[in-house]
């Protein structure tokens, strides 16, 4: 059975939340009845934890998911320095296939009602000479949600990003407005700004988390009117 509902997670700058959005969105969907994978195609960073590498991002959205698949699965790319993914690619002497990353995420679909594949840094970063994850959500062709990152510059880098989605022809479906900066001035004037410029529904707004979790970041967001949710509402942006 091909999931009945995925998408592609991006933001606009690496270390903006993705993966604590991510999460929160397998939490709702597993809340929800959902057999919920979620996939990590690249992974730039890992340690060797009991005779294994893990990545912090893919073992989240592993612990967060409710379908247990293969790590070589949902995260078919796992580098070990922590650097740009062609950089730490070239490292390892590993060539980052498109081809591959399809296949592992066409068989993640199978074994799941949804999917929530979470790319690397933002939305245009290297994966090879000629790839960057811009090319790898459209060649997924799933709906995007967009994680800003609340800091200052963040109005600037989520209406570029809403750009280069839309010149991909991609939907943005959604966008999180996460608080990672708790000394942020004017962050309720940035939202507001950003409500008036991007042209897709506000999912909500996570706040600083001291405690950052699933559970708590799922607890601030409305997925329902996300394309392909279970009893989605229709939203007029």
């Amino acid at each position: 059975m091909n999931a009945a509902c995925s998408w592609f997670v991006t933001g606009t700058d690496t270390e903006v939340g993705k993966t604590l959005i991510s999460t929160a969105l397998l939490h709702a969907l597993a809340q929800r009845g959902l057999r919920a994978a979620g996939m990590k195609p690249v992974a730039a960073g890992a340690v060797l934890r009991d005779g294994a590498w893990h990545n912090d991002d893919a073992d989240n959205l592993a612990a967060a998911a409710n379908v247990a698949l293969p790590p070589a699965l949902t995260t078919p790319y796992l580098l070990r320095e922590a650097a740009a993914p062609h950089i730490a690619a070239a490292l390892e002497n590993v060539a980052i296939d498109p081809a591959h990353i399809r296949s592992c995420y066409d068989r993640i679909a199978a074994a799941a009602e949804a999917v929530v594949v979470e790319g690397v840094g933002g939305f245009r970063v290297p994966l090879s000479d000629r790839f960057d994850t811009a090319d790898l959500a459209q060649q997924l062709g799933l709906p995007v949600i967009l994680v800003v990152g609340l800091r200052l510059g963040c109005i600037n880098h989520a209406l570029l990003t809403a750009d280069a989605i839309a010149a991909r022809g991609l939907t943005l479906a959604g966008w999180v407005a996460n608080g990672i900066d708790p000394a942020m001035p004017h962050a309720e004037a940035n939202v507001e700004a950003l409500a008036a410029r991007l042209q897709a529904p506000p999912l909500g707004g996570v706040p600083w988390l001291a405690v950052p979790s699933a559970a708590a970041a799922a607890a601030c967001l409305d997925f329902s009117c996300l394309p392909g949710w279970p009893g989605a509402r229709s939203v007029s942006t």
